[in-house]
């Protein structure tokens, strides 16, 4: 996931400058070394058979062509993004060959639904010998969401100034949203009767009722969480609402035991079988 950001982000500096060449025409004895100029910073390309603006056309609409590719891939679309430098060379630096620039950056985008700003500094600082570039300052603005979940890890990547942990999770926090909201909205399709989202299939809980069992319910709750590392997975638990009498009926603490049974049939079935397995079981009698 890390290479292909990289490469969303090479791909969109070579956009930009085969736009500019191609808007800008320069004089055929200044061709060749102002297009090398363009893509100094970016690749190393081989120019000699870019003879004409048509040339760089084509090239560009292939780049654009293989950009959209990867934002259909990761789910990554950045819409807009500006950049300053300020160079923070010293005098002493130069004398030791040492460069140190800041670059100050603003971009927007969207990650499917998920609409994001951000704004972050980066240091580079290059000697003889290498070429060393952190991240100094981060600050992420998030659009209003239905995705709740994701303000703490916001926060946690600010914190760190992790750019990188930042895209890849929320790449895959958004799609285990959409996975969850898809398999909420099926299955309340499905069984009408016994599935019930309160709060829409976009929150985390579904609740299973059964007619012929008043004051049973069942309360399903499925919360995607990202741990300290950027790792995203699915954590769900099963609660349980029983009328008392039924508790003191239960000798074999089927109602206690249920909430770590409902963990193993997850990972014996998977999510969505197990669901549809527990809605079966508690709706048995109503299907008899």
């Amino acid at each position: 996931m890390d290479a292909e950001l990289a490469e969303v982000r090479a791909l969109q500096a070579e956009i930009a400058a085969l736009r500019r060449a191609c808007e800008d025409p320069p004089a055929p004895w200044e061709e060749k070394s102002r297009v090398q100029k363009s893509f100094q910073a970016i690749h190393q390309f081989n120019l000699e058979g870019w003879k004409s603006s048509k040339d760089l056309k084509n090239q560009l609409g292939h780049l654009e062509s293989e950009l959209s590719f990867l934002s259909t891939l990761t789910g990554i679309n950045i819409r807009n993004h500006s950049k300053q430098t300020e160079d923070l060379t010293s005098t002493e630096m130069t004398e030791k060959s040492i460069r140190k620039v800041l670059q100050r950056h603003r971009l927007s985008g969207n990650c499917h639904m998920v609409t994001f700003q951000l704004e972050f500094q980066i240091l580079e600082i290059q000697n003889k010998e290498r070429l060393s570039s952190a991240v100094t300052d981060l600050n992420i603005i998030m659009e209003p969401t239905e995705c709740s979940e994701l303000s703490e890890f916001v926060s946690r990547a600010e914190e760190r100034k992790d750019l990188f942990m930042f895209f890849r999770s929320l790449h895959f926090f958004v799609e285990w949203f959409e996975y969850r909201k898809r398999t909420f909205k099926h299955l309340k399709e499905k069984y009408p009767d016994a599935v019930y989202l309160s709060e829409g299939p976009s929150s985390c809980s579904m609740e299973i009722r059964s007619a012929s069992r008043p004051g049973f319910e069942l309360v399903i709750v499925w919360r995607i969480q990202i741990d300290e590392d950027g790792k995203v997975f699915p954590r769900l638990d099963l609660l349980t609402k029983v009328p008392q009498r039924a508790l003191e009926l239960d000798k074999n603490r089927a109602i206690e035991t249920a909430p770590l049974s409902f963990r193993t049939l997850v990972g014996l079935l998977g999510i969505e079988a197990a669901l549809e397995s527990l809605i079966k079981s508690l709706c048995a009698e109503e299907n008899n």
